[in-house]
């Protein structure tokens, strides 16, 4: 009997001991699979220098919904609709504009600009948003890469066909005309 009391007390003793050890040391160690910081270190070298003569005359922002689905022969088709945002800038190119280009008449000054052009188009992957997806699982890089790619794509095809260019070369007339005129001193007239 005093065995079985004496083991009792041992393992009651080794128990509080388990606890106490459990309570105090326990949570002051660290999760070893715990990430504490993310390092990550850059090594940028500047490869070119270039001069740029652009002049930005006008910027659209486009939203589009797309429905992104790969096909499969048995399988369920993995499939996603996203909404992307993205812009399309239109521009001349003012390194274009050679001497025979500005000439005056009288006191008027004509100047040719050269016909604009889309120099930007970009997807704003910040805000664009993945909205549903189904049997994505092990597809997502290519089912949304893919969705990303196409709407790039038709981002361009859709900036291409509106009045963006159009809007730049009218922009190209409010904008440089007042500050010409001010440089020159003299009325100056955009050719188109």
């Amino acid at each position: 009997m005093t065995k079985l009391i004496k083991l009792i007390g041992s393992l009651l003793i080794v128990a509080f001991i388990t606890i106490l050890a459990w309570e105090l040391l326990i949570p002051k160690l660290s999760n070893p699979f715990k990430i504490k910081s993310i390092e990550t270190n850059h090594s940028v070298i500047l490869k070119e220098v270039k001069t740029m003569g652009n002049l930005e005359l006008a910027a659209y922002y486009f939203n589009d919904i797309v429905e992104q689905k790969l096909p499969r022969d048995y399988l369920p088709d993995p499939k996603a609709l996203l909404i992307i945002y993205g812009s399309a800038s239109g521009c001349i190119d003012l390194t274009k504009i050679g001497d025979d280009d500005v000439y005056a008449i009288g006191d008027t000054t004509f100047v040719k600009l050269p016909k604009p052009y889309i120099c930007h188009f970009k997807i704003d992957h910040s805000k664009s948003k993945i909205y549903d997806s189904d049997y994505a699982f092990m597809n997502e890089e290519l089912l949304f890469g893919e969705a990303f790619k196409s709407a790039e794509k038709q981002l361009l095809k859709t900036a291409e066909s509106s009045d963006l260019l159009k809007t730049a070369e009218e922009n190209a007339s409010k904008i440089l005309v007042p500050l010409l005129e001010k440089i020159s001193k003299n009325p100056v007239v955009i050719m188109k």
